[in-house]
């Protein structure tokens, strides 16, 4: 069943995407058609990530309302948690949407991992015709390099860091800012650990996922460039139309 759900809508989707665009685009380029590939799964995941856009951003909105309602409530936490939810429902937001986002783009991660990786039994250059949708033709000719410079199946510094990065301004334009440390203030063991848990997520998470882009290879680092990039259009876009 497992099999079935994962070659039904993920592996074999990603897979006849990635085969067709490399047939339509000149030169058979595999990693334009990586990027061509992956705009088609952000707009499929469109939807939900506009709602976890719009999320991060009430979220920001909310945050003095937050604080006061944790103040308010120190001493009861039922309440407190009462009332942060009335508040979600009051401003409309999802507080789910951005962790279901996530788990969402896992297996299309995995799937074109599995495409072009040489030790996936169905990796291309060679083009596995038995997995093709009817309409899909097979393409004349499959150029790995990328733009002819990076191997797309080998590692790359450029891409890596160029993911890293834009999950850093990517990161920075959603995340709330805590005000500053007050001088002489008692130490508060919820404020500490919200700070340190947004430092890891300004600085720790983008130095990750340039790691984990270099590591596995140039395909899951352009995936990630690509994803990060459209991921910041998007904030920009919810900031100026919400």
């Amino acid at each position: 069943m497992w099999s079935n759900i994962w070659h039904t809508f993920f592996f074999d989707p990603v897979y006849n995407a990635l085969v067709f665009f490399i047939d339509v685009i000149p030169g058979g380029d595999i990693g334009l058609a990586i990027i061509a590939t992956v705009l088609v799964v952000k707009m499929i995941l469109l939807p939900i990530s506009i709602k976890a856009a719009k999320t991060q951003k009430i979220m920001r909105e909310i945050e003095p309302q937050l604080k006061a309602i944790k103040e308010k409530h120190k001493d009861n936490k039922q309440m407190q948690a009462e009332a942060m939810m009335a508040l979600y429902r009051e401003s409309g937001m999802n507080p789910f949407a951005s962790i279901l986002l996530i788990f969402l783009q896992i297996p299309f991660i995995i799937a074109l991992y599995f495409s072009v990786y040489s030790g996936g039994g169905v990796a291309l250059p060679e083009v596995n015709l038995s997995l093709l949708y009817s309409f899909i033709a097979e393409p004349s000719i499959v150029t790995m390099n990328f733009l002819g410079l990076i191997d797309i199946t080998e590692k790359s510094v450029l891409l890596a860091l160029g993911a890293g990065i834009t999950q850093y301004i990517h990161v920075n334009l959603t995340m709330p800012k805590l005000p500053p440390k007050e001088a002489g203030a008692e130490p508060n063991m919820k404020d500490d650990f919200m700070r340190n848990m947004q430092t890891q997520m300004r600085y720790v998470m983008p130095v990750l996922i340039t790691i984990v882009a270099y590591s596995i290879s140039a395909a899951i680092a352009l995936y990630f460039l690509v994803s990060n990039l459209t991921s910041i259009a998007q904030e920009y876009f919810v900031r100026k139309h919400r």
